[in-house]
């Protein structure tokens, strides 16, 4: 029977990188400008003359730290876990099919990658991916079974078509596969559920999660958000086209992975806050088919109903979820072990 491990808000990168609290700094105009331009040359194939990004340390008191808050980490028989990288605010990891480099994901504005050259399984060197790129909340990473590495920030969608064999230059081949505002309508921008997932699936389709605003959205944001993908799952052609709503009912999804034995798109959810320390439960679901709804908003969490939605009649077909998960756990990234 195959295994699915979920990490929580403590090991929010499968504990393969831990963040460390580093926060982003705000960007001046002229920077900003520079930084877009940067963008640009990148997708023209020019040299942009970024500077190369510094080397993150890997010793010292935060990897110490990292080391005794590991030690506390109770986990199944036969594994064990250890610091692999100290990489600052490490969120989602993608692991570079062809040379095995590691790209991380954050919520600030950085994605960073992580080589282990002598394959010892401790980093070698950790340094900030793209850095003349400005980066918007590039939580998600994913890479297709061809090397193309898909970064979604916030709101909008990067491709680097060879950034395993590049990454150490501070020029790499860019795509924009959505444009910048494109990806949610920009009025529906907040600063709540804003770090978005992503998987290439056995089709070639990049699938990706986009978080509900609001802790409940109030009934007048139903439609738009249905037609959006908001508070759901879209799915588009790896260049960025044919794009469409996957999945809805979902109130934010920051962990999802394919099972390998059906191909079926499996996601966790984490439910309403307010309603108790102890409710409502968090979710595990699965995806059948395309077009299935989760019951959010009329459901917070399994069966338990919102507040805002109690007098509604929640839809026929509402899926609940697989497993309930302990209430306020911030389940994030997922995955299908299939070691032995």
């Amino acid at each position: 029977m195959r295994s699915v491990l979920t990490a929580t808000l403590l090991a929010g990168c499968a504990a393969l990188a831990l963040s460390v609290g580093v926060h982003a700094q705000g960007a001046a105009p002229a920077e900003t400008k520079a930084k877009a331009d940067a963008l640009e040359k990148l997708t023209g194939m020019q040299s942009t003359g970024t500077a190369e990004a510094p080397e993150i340390p890997q010793t010292g008191r935060r990897a110490d730290a990292l080391r005794k808050t590991l030690a506390k980490i109770k986990l199944p028989d036969g594994f064990k876990i250890d610091l692999y990288a100290v990489v600052p605010d490490a969120r989602s990891i993608a692991v570079g099919p062809n040379a095995g480099v590691l790209f991380v994901g954050t919520r600030k504005s950085k994605v960073y990658t992580v080589t282990d050259r002598d394959k010892d399984r401790v980093a070698d060197e950790v340094r900030a991916f793209a850095p003349g790129i400005d980066f918007k909340i590039p939580n998600g990473v994913c890479f297709s079974k061809d090397g193309v590495l898909t970064i979604v920030e916030q709101n909008r969608v990067l491709s680097f078509p060879a950034a395993e064999f590049f990454y150490e230059s501070p020029d790499v081949a860019a795509g924009i596969l959505v444009k910048q505002g494109a990806l949610i309508p920009a009025a529906e921008e907040s600063y709540n559920h804003t770090a978005r997932m992503c998987r290439v699936g056995p089709d070639g389709k990049t699938y990706i999660s986009l978080g509900q605003p609001y802790n409940v959205p109030p009934a007048a944001k139903r439609d738009l958000y249905a037609q959006t993908g908001i508070g759901g799952i879209i799915r588009m052609d790896a260049d960025g086209k044919n794009r469409e709503v996957y999945a809805t009912g979902i109130r934010n999804s920051v962990g999802m992975d394919f099972n390998p034995a059906d191909k079926a798109l499996w996601f966790t959810d984490n439910q309403v806050d307010g309603m108790g320390d102890d409710t409502p439960p968090g979710e595990l679901n699965r995806i059948a088919k395309a077009g299935e709804t989760f019951g959010f908003p009329w459901f917070g969490g399994g069966h338990v109903r919102t507040v805002e939605y109690k007098d509604e009649t929640p839809p026929k077909e509402a899926v609940f979820p697989q497993a309930e998960l302990p209430p306020h756990a911030a389940d994030l990234g997922m995955t299908f072990y299939t070691g032995r």
